[in-house]
């Protein structure tokens, strides 16, 4: 991917980015930074919601297999993001090094989220085909678009209160993407689509092709003002592309740095926890909340209850979340909403089958999530600049790799850990919604996949966070000596 500068081919029309401002603007906040990443994020949305029922209910892949593809497919993720990340890191064109693996996943992206809609065997065949298409996916394309787009923020700006501005954006993108995939989807599922392998292929078809688009949209309306920075340093006037930085030394950097390891531990639960909660979401409507009002296929229009009320907490917390960080800092503003969601989960956890109070606790949770939900990027990027601050080196490839890592790998190991928890509760996939129950071991280990796994995590991600994160405290003072560095190196 990497070449020359003077190669043209990022300056042609179709390549070449139309944002030009110093300063981050409201285009490129909304289409670069919410529209696209919609776009880019909406299968993983998908996905994380419903590709398990899709597995279980329509495939009727054994539980077994879908255990050990999820798991193993962990190996290749991780391998893959890390992978990414350092092409990232050695990538040097005029559009940056980030913005070029977003123009491919316009492409790769939307060929891969319709791959497991496919399914032209049976048998041994069929476990054969959908074990590559998820791979695909998940080790592949994935991997290439989540990487670039969390790289994005960090190399758009060092404005910390802009930078905080469009990691609230993408991350209202991923949450738009990941209510798509919990409101309209189950509904469209449960009323529609049914056990219809076709029908979901052409509903998936649909999705691919608005990925394509808002992709590209994405690569056209972003720019890596961090990037250009650097290479203004003197590497982008040279012949010779400048030195990378070597994986291993990256790693010495951020390996070192103990708010580095607060904040991937932070993110580590809170993502891990939640892919847990979002796999288990259809499961908990179907089969533990009371649906005699609405009938057998009431369980779609339940799941998007709770998750519209799940979502407009997490809508109006946009309005304060930024100013709020920005008057007494993520850290503190995170972790005092995180308690917020303990309680919410609570409540939502001694509600058992009845909506009312489940949706109650859940709209609490989702409330106390948001600022770790619209802040982690920022965090991130904190971080980076602090690492850098001392080290000199900046670690966005490996950083933002690993962070990829997390957060692609969640949905496949948790979704493992769940079949594993359906397989040893005695999970029948054979019962149909409406003609019978699950057993009440079965509903147990389904509610607390749901509510109670998440509920824990964020207790423990408040304390961890209050307690141990202080990199904001001399930010701006180490952000402003790395711009003297970087204007005395450009003399």
């Amino acid at each position: 991917m990497s070449q020359p500068k003077q190669s043209n081919f990022w300056n042609t029309p179709l390549t070449s980015s139309l944002i030009k401002g110093k300063d981050v603007r409201v285009p490129e906040m909304l289409l670069g930074y919410f529209i696209g990443p919609v776009g880019g994020l909406l299968s993983s949305g998908i996905f994380t919601s419903i590709l398990n029922t899709y597995f279980t209910d329509v495939l009727k892949l054994n539980l077994t297999f879908l255990t050990t593809l999820q798991l193993f497919s962990t190996i290749l993720i991780v391998i893959a993001n890390l992978v990414v990340g350092q092409l990232i890191e050695r990538t040097r064109v005029l559009a940056g090094k980030a913005r070029p693996w977003i123009l491919l996943s316009a492409l790769t992206l939307s060929v891969a989220s319709v791959l497991m809609f496919i399914v032209p065997f049976e048998g041994t065949m069929k476990m054969v085909w959908i074990a590559i298409a998820y791979n695909l996916y998940y080790s592949v394309a994935y991997p290439i678009y989540n990487t670039a787009n969390s790289t994005l923020v960090a190399v758009s700006t060092r404005n910390s209160d802009q930078r905080g501005q469009l990691a609230s954006f993408t991350n209202i993108a991923g949450l738009a993407a990941m209510g798509a995939g919990s409101m309209v989807f189950p509904i469209l599922v449960s009323f529609a689509l049914k056990e219809n392998q076709a029908l979901w292929f052409v509903a998936m078809l649909a999705v691919g092709i608005f990925t394509a688009l808002a992709v590209f949209l994405q690569y056209k309306f972003s720019r890596e003002r961090v990037t250009e920075e650097l290479l203004s340093t003197g590497a982008a006037e040279s012949d010779k592309p400048k030195e990378t930085v070597s994986m291993g030394t990256q790693m010495k950097a951020v390996v070192s740095e103990k708010w580095w390891w607060i904040v991937m531990i932070f993110y580590l639960l809170f993502q891990f926890s939640g892919a847990i909660k979002n796999g288990s979401m259809s499961y908990f409507c179907r089969w533990v909340l009371d649906n005699s009002a609405m009938g057998a296929d009431g369980w779609g229009a339940y799941q998007s209850i709770l998750a519209i009320m799940g979502a407009i907490p997490m809508a109006v917390a946009m309005l304060f979340v930024n100013p709020l960080c920005q008057k007494f800092g993520k850290r503190t503003t995170v972790s005092a909403f995180l308690v917020l969601g303990v309680i919410g989960g609570v409540i939502a956890g001694l509600g058992g089958n009845n909506i009312v109070p489940v949706a109650i606790g859940v709209a609490l949770k989702c409330l106390g999530s948001s600022p770790a939900c619209y802040m982690i990027l920022a965090m991130l990027a904190d971080v980076i600049d602090h690492i850098e601050w001392k080290t000199g080196l900046r670690t966005d490839g490996l950083t933002m790799s690993i962070y990829s890592s997390l957060m692609v790998a969640a949905s496949p190991v948790m979704n493992a850990v769940f079949s594993a928890i359906l397989n040893m509760v005695g999970y029948d996939q054979n019962i149909v919604v409406g003609s019978g129950v699950q057993s009440a071991l079965a509903q147990m280990g389904i509610s607390v996949s749901y509510i109670w796994i998440e509920t824990v995590s964020y207790a423990v991600c408040a304390v961890l966070l209050f307690l141990f994160f202080r990199v904001e405290d001399n930010l701006k003072e180490e952000q402003d000596e790395i711009e003297k560095r970087n204007k005395k190196t450009a003399k």
